[in-house]
């Protein structure tokens, strides 16, 4: 059969059917009526197939694609340099950083900013990231929104505003969604709720993209906050038709509007109306629903929208969770919040799953430094799960801090010592909170030399120290007596930008000038004339009082000469301006000294011709 095949498939080739019927020889016409009679539609012209069977053909082709894909043809990779670039479309609308401009420099750049945030120092982040904007490394849309938004935390709310429009409005970055959010937030918490809502209209017409889910919760939030929930019902149905899906929080804002205003029916609709577009839903809802029962003295109504909630039987994410478990704490229902604690231990599994986070032990540590069961905190701190395939939390820095914290609170100072030395164990580092709080902690229990090692292995770790505990630090130490310890701690801090403030030093320099230590002083107001800290007027003629008095007169006077060009004889200042905290290199300080000799000398003739 597959010979008969064969050569039919060849006389098709040569020949089309008819001409094969007209010039067939008797032999010919014989296999062709043989072969009709073994299957009637064999004469039926069909194409030939390369492959056994469809299939096949098929997984060839998808082979080719995925070889498409990983590697394109030369042709599509290489550009005519002949052709002429597109121009880009003046009309077109200019659109924020991606991820990838974050890179080299202004990720440097970055990345300082938000250790200055971490560190509390939000002067400091503000005044780098405004600075920056004049220099060649100008900050990303990122970097705006990080330090925006660290005011915002900070209830510094006009700095927020004010940076918004110093950044986008003025300086020419483009703003993303992050950003609007942020400005809209600020503007809901001080009560401006209009001004929030043209700045979403403004989104809505000029801006490259939508308003996002979390454009909704910060409007929906702020109206009912400014008691305004009409509106608020309105803008949650505005989301929904603009082809938003159902956000849990939205609807959980509405929700406690209503619940507020003592309208539950109206909730218990809009809670309906969530659960049939959501499949899923965030149980943040029902915590609401429980916080609100729970208030009215309905116990049996909030447990029964708990348990309502555990039979769905969804897998909870840990923000989720933490809202429950606060809830139930805040009523007293702490047998169910430690149930939930340890189902969310059991459920731990990374990386498949993160049950918890280092907010959930804290919650339950703090409960019981609450209660007075402080012994039972650092077993709570250490619990894992029990079950097969649960893994103990990897505790962060965040955690370790809120039990050194509550520890340094009761003024357990060697359990705090302890949790310090296990975090520094880890792989994890102390950080500027950590720090800070054994330090003052310190000092309250009166132990002033474990405060001056832990401030000195801040300063040596490199972590920044704000102006403002810097300088009660100082006054502390020096109060009882460890001024000549401040010395070291300064010098290095002052290796690092932002340098030291002036009243810091101010405050080191006076100290160690009543103590009689003058080559110290000398060398600390040597270091603000090499770094350029500025001298307060007071501090000129304090050290110059206490310098005369030893008959050192003359070194302070050169000390400020060089500071001051012309401070004695009241000449013009000369060399380049320079910012706070820039050194002068020696090429610099030549130049310098001998214009000044220049200006001295042919200041000498003017005078001696008069």
């Amino acid at each position: 059969m597959t010979l008969y095949r064969l050569l039919l498939r060849s006389l098709r080739r040569t020949s089309p059917l008819t001409t094969t019927t007209s010039t067939a020889t008797p032999q010919t016409l014989a296999l062709t009526h043989h072969l009709q009679l073994q299957n009637p539609t064999s004469l039926i012209p069909s194409r030939s197939f390369a492959y056994s069977s469809a299939e096949e053909a098929a997984a060839e082709r998808r082979r080719r694609k995925r070889r498409l894909r990983i590697e394109p043809p030369l042709h599509a990779l290489r550009r005519d340099p002949n052709a002429p670039r597109p121009r880009p479309d003046p009309n077109a609308p200019r659109l924020p950083d991606s991820t990838s401009a974050l890179v080299g420099p202004r990720l440097n750049l970055h990345n300082r900013v938000q250790s200055l945030i971490r560190a509390g120092d939000l002067d400091a982040a503000s005044i780098v990231a405004r600075q920056s904007v004049f220099s060649n490394t100008r900050p990303t849309v990122f970097t705006c929104n990080a330090i925006m938004a660290s005011m915002h935390r900070g209830k510094r709310y006009q700095d927020a505003i004010a940076l918004f429009s110093f950044f986008f409005n003025q300086s020419n970055i483009v703003p993303n969604i992050v950003s609007y959010n942020v400005l809209m937030n600020t503007h809901c918490d001080i009560g401006e709720v209009d001004k929030a809502l043209d700045v979403y209209r403004h989104v809505l017409a000029n801006a490259p993209f939508s308003p996002s889910a979390v454009s909704y919760r910060h409007l929906t939030k702020g109206l009912i906050d400014a008691g305004r929930i009409g509106e608020a019902v309105d803008l949650l149905r505005e989301m929904l038709n603009k082809g938003h899906g159902a956000d849990s929080l939205v609807y959980n804002n509405v929700i406690n509007g209503f619940l507020n205003l003592g309208n539950l029916e109206k909730a218990n609709e809009l809670f309906d109306e969530l659960k049939e577009r959501c499949l899923v839903y965030d149980g943040v809802v029902n915590a609401t629903f429980m916080d609100w029962f729970f208030k009215q003295g309905k116990e049996k109504e909030a447990m029964e929208s708990y348990k309502s909630l555990l039979d769905r039987q969804f897998r909870m994410v840990p923000a989720t969770c933490n809202v429950l478990m606060e809830v139930l704490l805040k009523h007293g229902k702490k047998a169910e919040a430690g149930v939930m604690f340890d189902n969310m231990l059991d459920n731990h599994t990374p990386p498949t799953f993160q049950a918890v986070n280092s907010d959930t032990f804290n919650i339950m540590v703090n409960e019981c430094f609450k209660e007075g069961r402080i012994s039972e905190a650092i077993g709570v701190f250490k619990k894992a799960g029990k079950a097969p395939k649960s893994k103990p939390f990897a505790m962060d820095t965040a955690g370790y801090n809120n039990i050194i914290t509550r520890y340094c609170e009761n003024e357990m100072m060697e359990e705090a010592e302890q949790m310090y030395v296990e975090l520094c164990s880890k792989s994890l580092s102390p950080d500027v909170n950590t720090h800070r709080t054994l330090i003052d902690a310190y000092f309250k229990v009166g132990k002033v030399d474990d405060a001056l090692q832990k401030y000195t292995k801040m300063v040596e770790a490199g972590l920044r120290v704000i102006p403002l505990y810097a300088n009660k630090w100082f006054s502390e130490l020096i109060e009882n007596g460890k001024v000549v310890e401040c010395v070291p701690i300064l010098t290095k801090m002052a290796e690092r930008d932002p340098k030291p403030d002036a009243i810091s030093y101010d405050i080191v320099i006076k100290g160690l000038c009543k103590e009689g230590n003058l080559d110290a002083s000398l060398e600390l107001l040597g270091q603000m004339v090499r770094y350029r800290v500025g001298f307060a007027p007071a501090l000129k003629e304090f050290v110059s009082e206490v310098f005369g008095k030893e008959g050192r007169y003359e070194e302070i006077e050169r000390l400020l000469q060089s500071r001051f060009p012309g401070y004695a004889s009241h000449g013009p200042p000369s060399g380049p301006p320079r910012m706070a905290g820039q050194k002068v290199n020696e090429q610099e300080e030549k130049v310098f000294s001998q214009a000044e000799g220049k200006y001295q000398s042919r200041l000498g003739q003017l005078v001696s011709s008069d």
